[in-house]
C-alpha cells in the first residue's frame, strides 16, 4: 500500500510540474527572486560589455512605461487579461532591476573628479598628504613564515585612510578616496578617527604577476581602493588632531575591546585556542597560526571559522531561550532579538556571510511582529539585494559566492535529502510514526538539531558550494559532509557556551571562568580532530584551474537533478547520468593530463629578485629550481604555493638550492608544508657553508628540513627523477668547490635540461669568474633558453656571454630595477628576450619534435 502511495504521489507531482506552475509558484512564494536575477544579471552584462549609463537609463524608462501600459490597460480596455499582470510584473521588475544593477555598477566605480586615484599614474610618486583614519592600525609579523628571522626591518603596520587633502605647489588640494597606508614599522599611538599628515610615496597596487596569485589590486578596486600609500617609518606621520571619533565609533571599538576581554581574557596570547575562540565566536581569524587554517581548509570545514548563519543563529538563539525563560512573549522576545543582532554586527567584521545572516534574522524577527510567515529564498533574495546595492562587486568574491551558494543549496534540498536518507534507512514513509522501541529511529525520525538533520545539512552545504571551491581554490573536498558531522558538535559547544561566558562574564564572573575552561578544552580537541581528519589522503583531491563552463555546467546538473519533473523518469534519469558522466571524465582528463605530460614545460615565476623556476619533466616528475626572493616577502605561500595549486600540483620529486643565497631559498619551508617533497639537493659548496657559518640561512634550513622535512641531500652530477628528459648539473666542479677565494654565486649550480634535441641551461647567480671559466670548460656547449646569470646583473655579466651560448630565447628573473638596467647585454641576433618584471610568470614547452612554445602571464602589447 505505501508503495502505490507514493507511486501515486510521484504521479501527482510529474503532472503538476511544469513552467506555468513553476512560475506561478516563485512569483506568489518569492518575488524577490526576479528582482535578485535581474540585479545579478545586469552587474555582470556590464562588467562584462561596459555599456555606457545612458542606454541603461533609457531601457530603464521604456521598462517602466511599457509595465504602467500594462497596468492602465488592464484596468481600462481590458487589452491585458488581469491574470497575467503578476507575470508581466514579474518579468517586468527583471528587467528593471537589470538596468538598476548596470547603472550601480557603473556609479559605483565611477570616481569623484577629485579622487586620489586620478592623480596617481603608473610611476610612483612623492607626496605629502592629509587623512582620516577608518580601520583600527594592524601590525603585520609574518610571524608564519620562517624566514622572517632575517629579514633586517622591523615588522610593518597597516590601516586604511580617507583622504582629505594632498599638498600641491598652489597649496592644500581637496581630494577624495580611500587608501591603504603601509608603515615600514610599528605604529604606536594611532587609533581610528586620527587626522593625520604624512610624507609618502603614492602608488598603484600591482596585479598578480603569476597563475593562481592572489589579485591584491583587483581584490581592492571592488572595494573602490585604488592607491597604495607607503611610509618609511613613524616619523613621517604628524599626528594633526586626535580622537575625531563619533560616539558610534567610540561605542563600537568599546563593545569590541569589551567583548574581546571577556572572551580571551584568562588565556595567554600564546594559547592555541586563542585564535581559534575569537574566530569562530568573533570573526577575527588573523590570529590563527597557518598549521590550523590549513587544516580547516583541507578538510573544508573553513567555514565553521567564518561567521554565517550558523554562528548567529545560535547567538540568536541563546538570546531568545534567555528572553523565555525569562517569560517574555514572542513580539519581546523578538524586538530583543533584534537589539542583539545589531549589537552583534557593531563588534564582528562586516563580512557578506554576517550581513546576509543579519539580514535573515531581521526578517525573522520582524515576521513575528507582522504575523507572517517568512519565505527562506525570498528573504535570502532581500539580503542578495541589499548587499548587491551597497557593493555590486562583492558579487565576483568567493566569500560572497560560497556564502549565498551554501544556504540556497540547503533551503532547496535539505529537507528533501533529510527525508530522502530517512525513508531509505528506516524502509518506512516520512509521516509515519517509527516504532517508539527501536532508540535509531527515535534519533533520526525528527527534523531537528540531530545526526541525520546534520548530515543532510552538510549534504547540501556541500553541494552548494562545491563548484565555487573547486573554481576559486582548484580542490574538492568529497568528504566534507562527513567531516562536517564529526566537527559540528564541537563547533556547537563552542559556540553556545563561548557566548554565555561573554553574557554570564558581566553578571557572574566565577561561573564565566569555569565556562572559559570548559571553552578551551573544547577548542583544544577541535583543532586535534580537524588536523588528524587534514592529515588523510581522502580530504582533498587537487585538481587544479577548471574552466567556467564546467561550473556551469554542474550547477545546472544539481539544478535539474533537484528541481525538473518529467513525466518519464528515466529520461530525467539518463540526462542527469550523461550530464554526471561529462563533469567526471572532464576532471579526470584534466587531471590526468597535469599529472602525466608527454612535453617538458619550464615555468619562471615572477618573485622579484630572486628566482624559482619549476621544471614539469615529460612523465610526472617535478623539478623545483630554488624558491627566494629578496624584496618579496613570503613568496613560498603567496606565489608557489597557489601557482601549484593552479596548476594541480600536489608533489614536487626534488628540491634544488643552487647556492647559499636568501633569494633563493627563503620560500623553501612553506613549500615543504604545502605540498609532498621527495627531496631537497644542494651541492657541495653549499653543505660546506653550513660548517663554516656560526648560525645563518644555510644552517637554518638545513637544521629546519631535518626537523620538519626530508632533510638536506647532496646533489649528484646526473639527477635520475625518470622521464625522457636528461638533467646535468655542469657547474661547479670539484676545484670550484674546494677554493675559498670564491663566493656563493661562483660556486652556485648551473643546470642543464635536454629533451626533444633541445638545450635549456639555468645559469643561477655565477659572475663573471665562473662564467668565463664555464665558457673555457665547455667551448661548444650551445643552448637554445638560456635563463640569465645572477638576474641579469650588468656589473657581473661578461658582455659576450649569452651571445656565445647562441641561445634563441633568454629569460631573466629579476626586480624592477635589473629589467631596467640590462638592455644592453648582447644577444645572438633574432633571439628574444623575456624578463620576470615585465612579462610575469614565463613558461617555455619543448614538444617531443623540439618544437618550443613560450608563454608569458603579462600579454605583450
Amino acid at each position: 500500500m505505501d508503495d502505490i502511495q507514493r507511486k501515486l504521489a510521484l504521479i501527482d507531482k510529474q503532472l503538476a510540474w511544469s513552467w506555468a506552475n513553476v512560475h506561478k509558484h516563485i512569483i506568489s512564494t518569492s518575488p524577490l527572486l526576479f528582482v535578485v536575477i535581474g540585479l545579478i544579471a545586469g552587474i555582470l552584462v556590464q562588467s562584462a560589455l561596459t555599456i555606457s549609463i545612458g542606454f541603461w537609463l533609457v531601457l530603464l524608462i521604456l521598462c517602466i512605461l511599457a509595465v504602467a501600459v500594462s497596468f492602465f490597460a488592464s484596468r481600462k480596455s481590458h487589452l491585458v487579461k488581469e491574470k497575467n499582470l503578476p507575470y508581466i510584473t514579474a518579468y517586468a521588475a527583471l528587467l528593471c532591476f537589470l538596468c538598476l544593477g548596470a547603472i550601480r555598477l557603473i556609479t559605483f566605480n565611477q570616481p569623484k573628479p577629485n579622487d586620489i586615484r586620478n592623480l596617481v599614474g603608473s610611476e610612483r610618486k612623492l607626496a605629502t598628504i592629509r587623512g582620516v583614519i577608518i580601520t583600527e592600525p594592524y601590525v603585520q609579523k609574518n610571524q608564519d613564515w620562517k624566514f622572517a628571522i632575517f629579514k633586517p626591518s622591523d615588522p610593518t603596520s597597516g590601516f586604511y585612510l580617507n583622504m582629505k587633502e594632498i599638498k600641491t605647489v598652489d597649496g592644500w588640494a581637496k581630494v577624495q578616496g580611500t587608501v591603504r597606508v603601509q608603515v615600514d614599522e610599528p605604529v604606536l599611538g594611532l587609533k581610528v578617527g586620527d587626522y593625520m599628515q604624512a610624507y609618502c610615496w603614492l602608488d598603484r597596487f600591482q596585479n598578480a604577476t603569476n597563475p593562481g596569485q592572489f589579485d591584491i589590486s583587483k581584490y581592492l578596486a571592488r572595494k573602490n581602493i585604488f592607491v597604495a600609500v607607503s611610509i618609511k617609518s613613524r616619523d613621517g606621520i604628524e599626528l594633526l588632531e586626535g580622537g575625531q571619533t563619533g560616539i558610534f565609533t567610540k561605542t563600537k571599538r568599546k563593545l569590541r575591546e569589551t567583548t574581546t576581554q571577556a572572551l580571551l581574557g584568562d588565556l595567554s596570547p600564546e594559547d592555541r585556542s586563542r585564535g581559534l575562540l575569537e574566530a569562530l565566536l568573533l570573526g577575527y581569524r588573523g590570529n590563527i597560526d597557518s598549521e590550523t587554517s590549513r587544516a580547516f581548509r583541507r578538510t573544508g570545514l573553513l567555514h565553521f571559522i567564518s561567521l554565517s548563519g550558523m554562528h548567529l543563529g545560535i547567538f540568536v538563539g541563546i538570546v531568545w531561550w534567555l528572553c523565555k525563560t525569562a517569560g517574555l512573549m514572542k513580539p519581546a522576545r523578538a524586538l530583543v532579538c533584534i537589539i542583539a543582532i545589531s549589537i552583534f554586527l557593531l563588534i564582528v567584521p562586516p563580512r557578506a556571510p554576517t550581513l546576509r545572516a543579519a539580514i535573515i534574522g531581521f526578517v525573522f524577527c520582524a515576521s513575528i511582529f507582522f504575523r507572517r510567515r517568512s519565505n527562506s529564498i525570498n528573504t535570502l533574495s532581500l539580503a542578495a539585494i541589499i548587499l548587491l546595492l551597497i557593493q555590486p562587486t562583492q558579487l565576483f568574491e568567493a566569500g560572497w559566492q560560497l556564502s549565498f551558494a551554501s544556504v540556497l543549496g540547503i533551503i532547496l534540498f535539505c529537507q528533501r535529502i533529510h527525508f530522502f536518507l530517512y525513508e531509505t534507512i528506516t524502509g518506512l514513509p516520512w509521516r509515519k510514526k517509527a516504532p517508539q522501541t527501536r532508540p535509531f529511529y527515535r534519533i533520526i525520525s525528527r527534523p531537528g538539531p540531530y545526526l541525520l538533520r546534520l548530515f543532510s545539512t552538510g549534504i547540501t552545504a556541500w553541494l552548494g558550494g562545491a563548484g565555487i571551491l573547486l573554481y576559486h581554490f582548484h580542490t574538492i573536498n568529497p568528504l566534507t559532509f562527513l567531516w562536517t558531522v564529526i566537527a559540528f558538535p564541537f563547533v556547537a559547544l563552542i559556540l553556545t557556551i563561548g557566548y554565555l561566558k561573554i553574557i554570564l562574564s558581566f553578571l557572574l564572573p566565577t561561573a564565566a571562568w569555569l565556562l572559559g575552561v570548559i571553552v578551551t578544552g573544547l577548542s583544544d580537541a577541535l583543532i586535534m580532530i580537524v588536523k588528524f581528519l587534514a592529515n588523510l589522503e581522502i580530504s582533498q583531491l587537487l585538481i587544479g584551474h577548471v574552466s567556467p563552463a564546467l561550473i556551469i555546467l554542474y550547477y545546472c546538473l544539481i539544478l535539474f537533478a533537484g528541481l525538473v519533473y518529467l513525466r518519464r523518469p528515466s529520461i530525467k534519469k539518463a540526462i542527469c547520468a550523461v550530464m554526471a558522466l561529462a563533469i567526471i571524465i572532464s576532471l579526470c582528463v584534466t587531471k590526468w593530463q597535469r599529472s602525466y605530460r608527454s612535453e617538458l614545460v619550464i615555468n619562471c615565476l615572477d618573485v622579484g629578485h630572486g628566482q624559482a623556476i619549476l621544471a614539469q619533466l615529460p612523465g610526472k616528475a617535478n623539478i623545483l629550481f630554488d624558491a627566494g626572493s629578496l624584496h618579496k616577502s613570503d613568496i613560498g605561500r603567496r606565489i608557489v604555493a597557489p601557482f601549484l595549486d593552479y596548476k594541480g600540483i600536489n608533489k614536487i620529486d626534488a628540491i634544488i638550492i643552487s647556492h647559499n643565497d636568501v633569494d633563493h631559498i627563503n620560500g623553501i619551508p612553506e613549500i615543504v608544508e604545502h605540498c609532498e617533497v621527495g627531496g631537497v639537493y644542494a651541492n657541495e659548496a653549499f653543505l660546506m657553508s653550513m660548517e663554516t657559518e656560526k648560525w645563518g640561512t644555510a644552517k637554518f634550513l638545513s637544521s629546519w628540513l631535518s626537523e620538519n622535512g626530508p632533510g638536506l641531500q647532496p646533489v649528484g652530477k646526473n639527477l635520475n627523477v625518470g622521464g625522457k628528459a636528461k638533467i646535468e648539473i655542469l657547474w661547479p666542479t670539484e676545484q670550484i668547490y674546494q677554493d675559498k677565494t670564491l663566493g656563493d654565486n661562483d660556486k652556485s649550480i648551473v643546470s642543464l635540461i635536454e629533451f626533444g634535441g633541445r638545450k635549456i641551461l639555468l645559469c643561477s647567480d655565477i659572475e663573471r669568474f665562473a662564467q668565463r671559466k664555464f665558457l673555457e670548460l665547455f667551448p661548444n656547449l650551445k643552448a637554445d633558453v638560456v635563463v640569465v646569470p645572477h638576474h641579469g646583473s650588468v656589473k657581473s655579466m661578461e658582455a659576450d656571454f649569452i651571445e656565445r651560448l647562441e641561445a634563441d630565447i633568454s629569460i631573466c628573473s629579476c626586480g624592477q630595477v635589473q629589467y631596467e638596467r640590462q638592455q644592453t647585454t648582447r644577444r645572438k641576433d633574432g633571439a628574444a628576450a623575456f624578463y620576470t618584471a615585465k612579462d610575469g610568470a614565463i613558461t617555455i614547452c619543448v614538444k617531443k619534435d623540439g618544437s618550443i612554445r613560450t608563454t608569458t602571464f603579462i600579454k605583450r602589447r
